[in-house]
Parts: C-alpha cells; structure tokens; sequence
C-alpha cells in the first residue's frame, strides 16, 4: 500500500505539489493523471525520498520509503528510463542491482527472459538502446527484487504496440496476485484499460479521485450539434457549462436529459447524445483540467530537483 498524506512540494513561493493526499490499495492499479506539470514526477520522487516534501508524508506498506531495510525487495521503482549507466550493459545494469539487493544470479535471466531482452541484446550497451529497450531493462530492474508494490512513471513510453499489450498484462497479472501498482502515464487509453482507480492531479492539487467506472460514470455528456457552434447559447441559456472535446463535439457538464431539453429549446439539430462515460477517459481528463495545465516541459518534473513540476 501506498499512502500519501497532505504532502506538499514548495519551490520558494510555488507550490508544485500542494495538499495532496490518496491511497494506492494493494491488489489495484492506480492511475495518476496530470497535464505535463502539474505534479506527477514531484510526487513520485518525494514518494521515494528522493525529493524532500515540505510538509506532510508518504508511506510505502506503512513506513517511509528511506527506513526500509532493503527497499528493492519491496518496492520497485521506475522513473526514468534514460537514467540508466549508458556504458554498462543491460545485463551489467541487472546484474549489479541484483548483487546490491542480495539476489541470486540466475534471478538476471529471468528478468531479461520476463521482459523480451535476448541475449544479444542484454550484452549491449545501454547507450546503444532504444527507448523501448530502455523502458523494458528498467521494468525489469523494477521487478528484480520480487517487490510488493510498484512505482512507475511513464513505464509505457516508446514501447510499441506488442510491447504496450505485453506490459497491461504484465501490471494486471501483478495486482491480481496482491501488488500494488502506481502508475503515471499520458497514454490515457492504456490508463482506461488497465486501472482500476484513478487519481487526477492539477496545478499540484488533486481535482479528482475514485474508481474508475464511478468516475467515467459520473463525467457528463457527449453532444454534437449538426451545426457547428449552433448549441453554445443554447446550452448557456440553460445554465449548462460545456467544453470543446478533441473530435469537435461538446462535453457538457450535465444529464443527457437536460442536454436535449436545451437543444429543443434553442431548435438544435444534433447528430449524437450520449453520456460521457462511454466516451472514455480522455474526455473526462480534458473536463477536469481544462484550467489546470501548465505549458512546462515534461523534463522539468524528472531532470532537475529545483526545477518546478
């Protein structure tokens, strides 16, 4: 389990991470949603004692991440996958993270096996790899010590198709046998598919949080008009807010019903009414931080501690 409580990231006057608290349940994987700086990085490296909160606290299976006596054998961490030694070998990489983690040898060749690295390629240099190479040695870093819980941010980044079906199985067959996962990603569609709560953070505070189905259930309506910006007064004569969705239609901050009462009153003619559920994560993630994201490069919440994220 993964317990975040009022944990809060300053920089000066800023507050990248502010207030925050959730739960990461063991046999569940949590989805942590956010625009590109709102706060994701910050909280996963204050997770792992690598950033020092400002106030507040994280637990992982009820301690701090730092008192634990061998943290590789019960939480396995991924945050950034160009992190790694470029001059060793993938082979090297896990060889060693197993000799500090007190690990038997042949555990090396179970991972590279797990995660699709053959034997010519975990004797290359990591420099040489690709970013999928480098997202699958470092799953399987993460996974070396047998761990209880899983920390991953962006785990699925340049990971093809094959590889992105292989790792949701992998996540889900972890959680089922009891693991907790915490996993990061702006692959909304994959997050849909394979969490089952989801915590969406904004400007460094939590603007939602529940399971999954709930919250989809819970997140409006699809409209499309037959005529372009034809049901925007009708809509606000209505006192119904709205917001442009990615394929031009409109999500709207209410019950279907009272959606086509406001097209009938205004004489709108719609192609498509639907309850927003069924319209999947991505139109509820753009509802939700509509006013909450911040044009800040992704590099800014992993590269550099006193960068705000």
């Amino acid at each position: 389990m993964i317990t975040v409580d009022n944990l809060t990231k300053h920089y000066g006057g800023f507050a990248a991470v502010d207030d925050i608290s959730f739960v990461a349940e063991p046999g569940k994987v949590t989805g942590f949603l956010g625009p590109n700086g709102a706060g994701k990085s910050t909280t996963m490296r204050m997770m792992v004692g690598l950033t020092p909160p400002s106030a507040g606290t994280t637990t992982v299976l009820g301690v701090p991440y730092r008192a634990l006596n061998n943290p590789g054998r019960q939480v396995g961490v991924l945050l950034d996958a160009s992190a790694q030694h470029a001059g060793r070998t993938g082979r090297e990489v896990l060889t060693l993270g197993a000799e500090v983690m007190g690990l038997p040898r042949p555990r090396v060749d179970e991972m590279l096996e797990l995660v699709g690295l053959n034997d010519t390629e975990a004797e290359r240099r990591v420099g040489a790899y690709s970013l999928g190479m480098r997202q699958r040695l470092g799953i399987a870093h993460a996974l070396l010590g047998e761990p209880e819980v899983l920390i991953l941010d962006e785990p699925a980044n340049g990971l093809d198709p094959a590889g992105i079906h292989w790792m949701r199985g992998l996540l889900r067959g972890f959680a089922q046998r009891g693991g907790t996962v915490l996993l990061s990603s702006h692959l909304l569609h994959e997050i849909e598919r394979i969490a089952d709560e989801l915590v969406v953070i904004g400007r460094g505070k939590i603007v939602a949080q529940g399971s999954k189905d709930e919250m989809l259930a819970q997140s409006g309506t699809i409209v499309r008009p037959l005529e372009v910006g034809s049901l925007d007064k009708a809509l606000a004569d209505a006192g119904l807010s709205f917001t442009e969705t990615s394929e031009g239609a409109l999500l709207v901050d209410a019950e279907a019903v009272a959606v086509g009462r406001a097209a009938l009153a205004g004489q709108v003619v719609l192609l498509e009414l639907r309850p927003a559920g069924g319209s999947g994560l991505e139109e509820m993630f753009l509802q939700l931080t509509a006013d909450d994201a911040r044009d800040v490069l992704p590099e800014s919440e992993t590269t550099h501690e006193e960068v705000p994220a």
